[in-house]
């Protein structure tokens, strides 16, 4: 393998062509000052770069929020009554959370999200009360836009500034060759546990093998936002709810999912602590865990993996390089690819929301197994027997053939038939009541099968329930009906 020394051609280091003479300077003191400076160049570039870094973080942070105040201002009605709750919200009640940095006095996000809603407010207060609310929206879209603008500066000021660094080779970036020691690439992690993975689609030809390309724009880093839509539908999970085995949330995906809605520098940096987070069949996880969690009524957890699942999509649908694409434009404030992803997330999370309803609606309205009452044929009839109160102490047995009828035995009956009338439900004694078979099954039909065939034995062996001829039919709402002969009373 031939060994390639271009990395060398903008080696810097001092020598003595560096140097002019001096009668009382030796030559080693003027290449120590020459290395020196050459070093606190060096470092005072990579403060520069860390800098950088964190100020655009900083704005990424910053820009959903705006973004959010104004929708809001703009669609709520007492917009200025909003805005005013809200600056006494950060007032009162800030947010401990800061920029990552060890400067002294950071202030948090919530404190400068405050400042700038204060000078906002200071530009609007001294027009008329009718002009207050169209000024303040105005001010607020100046600063989104400045806000924008100069993270797009600091972006360029950044690749610059990296740029310049990699002309130069210091001593710091000398490594013998044969010291370091070859670490294997980790493997890519696996997919989500029931993942559906599509196997790419060829084209063969004569001596080569074409590819089907699923986005034509991906290679293209300017490509808008909106060219690179996915293809996502919550119909698709409510059917596949039908399938046993669905894609499952691994626990990096679970905690991905419960991240806060529109926080893309938070997104970003959980992406590339989790690695695991980029897999096939992520996105299905999320929009499965999220039609679950609807239906189940946690509605803003929902949204939260409607959020991901297409954060997901789009990074992949921008191609390989897909998911620094896409952060790049939510993080720099790009307002176009800011509001398609956020159009498509109300869109999809309201089609889910419609989807899990109808999903509902269909679940209670399948007929359930249930217990009925029915004659063995039509000359059949049923009665029942419902007693008026426990027996009177002076019962007496009265009649052609109660000679042979054992007082204390009839007296028992008669009270183990009230004990069970008293131990119904009060709409099942009420339909007993009422004597008509109709009124009995539809209280039967409301029950567990468990319970109705309970009910229906304890109305048959106390003697409530009473026919003639035939039997009674158990219909349990299959198609194989299961026939309980009865013996006519």
């Amino acid at each position: 393998m031939p060994l390639n020394y271009s990395k060398w051609d903008q080696l810097e280091l001092s020598d003595d062509s560096d140097i002019e003479g001096h009668p009382n300077v030796d030559k080693r003191s003027l290449i120590r000052w020459k290395q020196r400076d050459i070093h606190e160049k060096r470092e005072a570039r990579k403060t520069k770069i860390s800098a950088l870094h964190a100020e655009i973080a900083c704005n990424g942070v910053l820009s959903p929020r705006l973004h959010r105040i104004r929708a809001t201002l703009g669609s709520a009605d007492g917009g200025l009554i909003y805005f005013q709750q809200l600056v006494e919200r950060l007032q009162t009640q800030p947010s401990p959370e800061a920029p990552p940095t060890n400067a002294k006095d950071q202030p948090t996000y919530d404190a400068m999200v405050l400042s700038l809603l204060l000078q906002v407010w200071d530009g609007a207060k001294s027009l008329p009360a009718d002009e207050r609310e169209a000024a303040v929206l105005s001010g607020l879209d100046a600063h989104i836009k400045q806000l924008a603008h100069h993270t797009q500066k600091l972006g360029k000021d950044l690749v610059d500034e990296e740029n310049e660094q990699k002309k130069h080779i210091t001593s710091e970036d000398i490594h013998e060759g044969f010291d370091s020691k070859y670490t294997p690439a980790k493997p890519p992690p696996p997919p989500v546990k029931n993942a559906k993975i599509d196997a790419p689609t060829k084209t063969k030809a004569t001596k080569t093998t074409e590819f089907e390309v699923l986005n034509p724009t991906a290679s293209n880093s300017n490509a808008p936002l909106s060219s690179v839509t996915p293809n996502h539908s919550p119909d698709s999970v409510e059917e596949d709810e039908l399938e046993e085995e669905l894609p499952e949330l691994t626990p990096s995906l679970e905690q991905f999912s419960q991240l806060s809605l529109w926080e893309y520098t938070q997104s970003f940096n959980f992406i590339q602590a989790n690695r695991d987070v980029v897999v096939p069949g992520a996105s299905d996880a999320l929009l499965v865990a999220a039609f679950r969690a609807e239906s189940k009524g946690q509605f803003g957890y929902a949204k939260k993996c409607v959020h991901q699942s297409l954060l997901l999509q789009y990074c992949d649908k921008l191609g390989k390089d897909g998911v620094r694409l896409f952060f790049q434009k939510m993080i720099s404030g790009d307002q176009r690819a800011i509001s398609v992803f956020v159009n498509d997330v109300e869109g999809t999370y309201s089609h889910l929301k419609t989807r899990a309803k109808a999903a509902a609606t269909e679940t209670s309205d399948v007929q359930k197994e249930q217990i009925q009452l029915v004659p063995e044929n039509p000359s059949a009839t049923i009665s029942f027997n419902v007693p008026d109160g426990p027996p009177p102490e002076d019962l007496r047995l009265e009649g052609p053939g109660t000679e042979d009828l054992d007082l204390e035995q009839v007296r028992e009956a008669l009270h183990m038939r009230w004990d069970v009338f008293q131990s119904f439900t009060e709409d099942l004694k009420a339909a007993l009541k009422v004597g008509t078979l109709e009124e009995v099954n539809r209280v039967l039909g409301s029950m567990e099968v468990s319970v109705a065939e309970d009910v229906v034995a304890k109305l048959d062996a106390a003697g409530i329930m009473s026919f003639v001829s035939g039997g009674i039919r158990d219909e349990t709402g299959d198609e194989d009906k299961e026939e309980v002969e009865e013996n006519a009373e």
